[in-house]
């Protein structure tokens, strides 16, 4: 793997924990909300916490797809899934949360997941549609007849 797929994997990990984070920061300030208020939920994304959480959770997005457009799901996500260490010690020591032993102990599991995960293969079949610049060459595609 690139050093480049590297930093799209690093990117969906920081830009998801950090994008959710701020999210949470901002809704702490504007409390409760309802789906069945549409003009309150438009005004609660002028908060600045909440609006620069949505930009990271963009970026994270944007990154995410890049990823996905190279790698299976079954990769993308469990590499990707150290966010979930990020959010836990932003949580607790930046949101002033209580992080519980269970909720380490689901972490620390998460954590081996990802180790079995990146041993693996990026890929575990050829994508239709490369894209220039990949490493990765799809095999071409079988005609009728097998011509």
């Amino acid at each position: 793997m690139t050093f480049r797929k590297y930093l799209v994997l690093a990117g969906v990990t920081l830009f998801s924990a950090i994008g959710d984070s701020l999210l949470s920061r901002g809704m702490k300030d504007v409390g409760s909300i309802s789906l069945g208020n549409v003009s309150h939920l438009v005004l609660v994304i002028l908060n600045p916490w909440i609006a620069l959480g949505i930009l990271f959770l963009l970026s994270f997005f944007a990154c995410y797809m890049t990823a996905l457009s190279w790698a299976d799901l079954t990769y993308v996500l469990p590499a990707t899934s150290l966010a979930y260490v990020l959010i836990a010690l932003i949580g607790k020591y930046v949101l002033h949360e209580q992080v519980t032993t269970m909720r380490w102990l689901g972490i620390v599991l998460i954590t081996m997941g990802v180790g079995f995960v990146a041993g693996g293969p990026e890929l575990t079949h050829a994508h239709a549609h490369p894209h220039q610049g990949d490493e990765q060459v799809a095999e071409p595609a079988l005609t009728r007849g097998g011509e």
